[in-house]
């Protein structure tokens, strides 16, 4: 049984393990995360989810996902990715794992990346630091 439970902390600690590939360059991926960005979009700070609709840590993000988005209303744009039905986008971001959490600029520039489960909490600190203010 504590096996069974350890392995279970671990998954949630750390996601789901996609591959080992190097990185790419940071240049590169600006150009990348610039093409994916919406170019409708008027928010300061883009909130890519990448995920897969049977992760379990995937399936927790998603409150966490809405909570933000209606947190931040228009200063934020979240978009959700899903890795099995779009995975040339997870390759253009050097995704290794999900879920990832990848915060971009207007500009595609990337600001902030975290791998596994991501606390609301923690986003809030971060989007409050780069200037972001709770609205909701």
């Amino acid at each position: 049984m504590r096996t069974i439970l350890f392995l279970c902390i671990l998954f949630l600690a750390f996601g789901c393990n996609k591959n080992n590939k190097p990185a790419e360059t940071k240049d590169n991926k600006s150009k990348q995360n610039k093409e994916i960005s919406s170019n409708e979009s008027t928010a300061k700070i883009i909130f890519y989810e990448f995920g897969s609709t049977t992760c379990i840590p995937c399936k927790q993000m998603k409150p966490v996902m809405e909570a933000i988005q209606k947190k931040y209303a228009d200063q934020i744009e979240v978009v959700f990715i899903d890795e099995n039905k779009e995975p040339e986008k997870s390759k253009s971001f050097d995704i290794r794992l999900i879920p990832t959490q990848v915060f971009v600029d207007r500009q595609g520039n990337e600001l902030h990346r975290h791998e596994g489960y991501y606390p609301e909490e923690e986003i809030d600190k971060f989007l409050q630091s780069v200037g972001l203010k709770i609205v909701n």
